[in-house]
């Protein structure tokens, strides 16, 4: 079924708050997640509320918490999340590192003491806003393999930017495994296999049974070395550089004891355009790299090359106009929630 953007704002903000959360802050916290799910990245999205709630009430998620400025200089920031929502101490530190970029033209935020903060791209989002170049990361509880290894070791580590360009955002969000994770929970809920080359087994072969993971299967890095080496640089720069756990340190805000704590890191950057070009420059190079790109010679049977970011903004557009198609399984955690904490669920 189709549900409006309105319908399902209400229902997140109102599991919030019978979670303990402030309004204001149920409020930043549903709308990074309904990012997510306009964009059709259901995986980071509202089907995440149950495992956000759990933690809430068991006391590893402070309801009330509220991220603070440990230390910062003229371009950086170090933020402590207070133990909150993901989405509340990243979308706070992502602030900083634009206040910053205002100020000197580029701005870092790394975050400590953080959790799970459903899409990178939500957050690389809020500098495109401002027409600010955004820049975040994070790291994860370990459950990608690493070449040479056999079993997870660090985790799928996502990042993301975002790119003011005209009326549009040219904006990339991936993780650094082969596949998020997300996607493989989707297929084990829907009675799918995957794709071999997504998972591999206790004995480090490729599987394409998806409910192995994440206890008896490992996702690999995407492009092998490459992406061990790109995860690794994201662990550094949040986990290392913030004073955030690490790598095996981190705990599952999914799987591990609710009342803990889990200690994501995370890590954000603004630059500001018009403190290295004028604006208007920079968008004339932006299209002409961006035709370029569109206009290039296509191979057999294909229509159009798109720019990252062009089919979540048709998404979103289609999203404001008729709500959003929900995936059976992404309906089926909406359902738990409701029976959970009593919330009515959002129907047409």
């Amino acid at each position: 079924m189709n549900i409006s953007l309105a319908q399902l704002s209400a229902f997140g903000r109102e599991v919030f708050r019978q979670a303990g959360v402030s309004q204001a802050d149920a409020a930043t916290a549903t709308d990074a997640l309904l990012a997510a799910d306009s964009w059709g990245i259901h995986t980071h999205g509202l089907k995440n509320l149950s495992g956000y709630v759990k933690r809430l009430k068991a006391g590893g998620i402070n309801p009330l918490g509220q991220a603070w400025v440990a230390a910062e200089g003229a371009a950086w920031a170090r933020v402590d999340g207070d133990a909150s929502l993901g989405m509340i101490g990243s979308t706070f530190a992502m602030r900083q590192a634009i206040r910053k970029a205002e100020a000197s033209g580029i701005g870092f935020a790394g975050l400590r003491n953080s959790c799970h903060f459903g899409a990178a791209g939500c957050y690389a989002t809020l500098a495109a806003d401002e027409g600010m170049i955004g820049i975040a990361m994070c790291n994860d509880t370990p459950t990608v393999a690493v070449p040479g290894a056999l079993g997870p070791v660090l985790g799928s580590n996502p990042i993301a930017y975002a790119i003011p360009a005209g009326e549009q955002s040219v904006l990339l969000d991936i993780a650094t495994s082969t596949v998020a994770g997300g996607k493989v929970f989707t297929a084990a809920a829907l009675g799918e296999s995957i794709p071999e080359g997504w998972l591999v087994d206790e004995l480090g072969l490729p599987t394409t049974d998806p409910s192995a993971f994440p206890a008896k299967a490992t996702l690999t890095p995407m492009a092998a070395h490459k992406g061990y080496g790109l995860a690794l640089l994201i662990e550094i720069l949040s986990g290392v550089l913030t004073g955030a756990a690490l790598a095996g340190g981190i705990l599952s805000y999914a799987y591990d004891d609710p009342s803990k704590p889990t200690n994501h890191g995370a890590a954000f950057v603004a630059i500001q355009i018009e403190a290295m070009m004028e604006r208007a420059e920079f968008e004339k190079r932006m299209q002409s790299l961006i035709d370029e790109i569109k206009n290039a010679p296509k191979a057999a049977g294909v229509q159009q090359i798109l720019i990252p970011g062009e089919r979540e903004q048709k998404y979103k557009a289609k999203a404001l106009e008729d709500g959003v198609k929900l995936p059976s399984d992404v309906w089926a955690k909406l359902v738990e929630v409701s029976a959970s904490t009593g919330v009515d669920l959002p129907m047409n």
